[in-house]
């Protein structure tokens, strides 16, 4: 049995439309602040894709941001759909990637450690 590889190919022509999208400033609601897509899970049966977001901002900033995704789902979706010509329109889901923000208090505590110890 073969694995394909179709899954990945089409998460990543997803987010490359997403990009393209946010570029423009396509999406028009204030909610959403300046994102990064940082990745696209894409289902075996194409029929839902996970895409992942990051941003830098509080709390509440991205609580707003993932309200103005979620407003936006239906737009969203009928985009990736034209612009991947996709048969079926992958129900979408947006999910906050917090690896950079993790990265970012790592690297802040090293350096603390670093200036502590005199390196």
């Amino acid at each position: 049995m073969s694995t394909s590889n179709r899954p990945e190919r089409v998460g990543q022509e997803i987010q490359a439309a997403l990009g393209r999208m946010l570029t423009r400033g396509e999406l028009k609601d204030p909610r959403i602040g300046f994102i990064t897509i940082t990745g696209v899970k894409v289902s075996p049966d194409l029929k839902t894709a996970r895409i992942y977001y990051s941003m830098m901002g509080s709390e509440q900033e991205r609580k707003e941001t993932q309200k103005g995704l979620e407003a936006a789902k239906g737009y969203i979706r009928r985009e990736i759909t034209e612009a991947v010509n996709l048969r079926v329109s992958p129900e979408v889901f947006f999910t906050f990637d917090e690896s950079l923000e993790r990265g970012d208090r790592i690297e802040r505590l090293l350096r603390e450690v670093k200036d502590k110890e005199g390196w």
